[in-house]
């Protein structure tokens, strides 16, 4: 039951903002809009607003903004098609760029609830590099191997790069002197990285939680990318590929840890929506924008037909990937529980 409610609000919550950023920026620059739909199949609830008819359908797997115009050709002032390029590509952009938001925002709701690592020592792990050269709780680390660290990542970054067959030079803080050690850090064969034998200690700071947002949300997308990269050189396996499956089975492992790992996983969620909604595969908002930019150069538009069809096929072949990955995740989970 957890599970599924969890998987439920994920779904929701990442597609209502994806939908509600097309809308309102709809709203925004004028354009009529007919419906704002979340899910999709049979209606569970219907409302009439004042131009707008609101529904919210049975299956939580997507939403639609209708708007006059935008599939078929209209000569109402305010339909889509009537509108400067810019307007309608900044429509069409709003959806993930809400889905990059709403990471901003749950990503910085984490941070904030598990505190933001500093470079003061919190605890020195009995038995370690560090414990073992006399670095203790409290004491500020400001220097490794001559490099600064302004936080928390920067000492990471510093262990993760330094040799284990190496001494390395750490300067710290204590009773407002600064006090040298020189430590020989361990191998870890199970993690395969440089053991860390410090544990920060975290602070709860608005600011330092809001940057930690950005920072992670950058992250994320920057694993959007090399992704895409390891796509294109056929580095990507049929099992590193996840449908709404293997995306319910993730949300109800993280929901055993508690609801705050749930936002985490819904920031990582939102971000795939966005990065991926955005690139120019047909039937998806990239796609759209990308005939934008087309009519832009050519100052005229595709002809409709041939672009409805386009975006046709690539909605097929997008319903036969799913079903894909729906299928490998069936196979996966079935031999995860054996």
């Amino acid at each position: 039951m957890t599970t599924a409610l969890s998987a439920i609000f994920v779904f929701m919550l990442v597609i209502v903002v994806h939908e509600f950023g097309h809308f309102i920026v709809a709203k925004m620059v004028g354009i009529k809009v007919h419906e704002f739909s979340i899910g999709m199949g049979p209606k569970l609830f219907h409302k009439k607003g004042k131009e707008t008819d609101y529904y919210l359908r049975a299956l939580p797997i997507g939403g639609y903004v209708r708007m006059e115009g935008e599939d078929e050709s209209s000569d109402d002032p305010r339909s889509f098609n009537k509108k400067p390029i810019w307007a309608r590509i900044l429509v069409i952009a709003a959806g993930a760029i809400m889905n990059f938001i709403l990471a901003v925002i749950v990503f910085t709701i984490f941070a904030y609830n598990t505190g933001t690592p500093t470079t003061v020592i919190d605890e020195v792990i009995k038995d370690s590099p560090a414990y073992e050269v006399g670095i203790k709780a409290g004491d500020k680390i400001i220097m490794i191997n001559n490099v600064q660290t302004k936080n928390w990542k920067s000492i990471v970054k510093e262990i993760s790069n330094s040799d284990s067959k190496k001494d390395m030079h750490i300067t710290v803080i204590r009773n407002s002197e600064n006090v040298d050690f020189v430590l020989r850090p361990k191998y870890d064969e199970e993690s395969n990285k440089v053991i860390i034998g410090i544990v920060p200690k975290s602070e709860k700071s608005f600011i330092s939680s809001v940057k930690n947002g950005f920072e992670t949300t950058g992250t994320v997308l920057g694993l959007m990318f090399k992704f895409l990269k390891m796509l294109f050189r056929g580095q990507v396996k049929s099992n590193d590929l996840s449908g709404p499956i293997g995306v319910i089975y993730t949300v109800g492992e993280a929901a055993k840890y508690g609801f705050i790992n749930v936002l985490y996983l819904l920031g990582f969620i939102s971000v795939n929506l966005g990065f991926f909604n955005l690139l120019p595969i047909p039937a998806l908002d990239g796609s759209r924008i990308f005939f934008l930019l087309i009519e832009m150069f050519r100052g005229k538009p595709m002809n409709p037909e041939k672009e409805g069809f386009i975006h046709f096929i690539g909605f097929v072949l997008l319903l036969a990937l799913m079903v894909f990955v729906t299928y490998s995740d069936i196979v996966r989970f079935k031999l995860l529980r054996r």
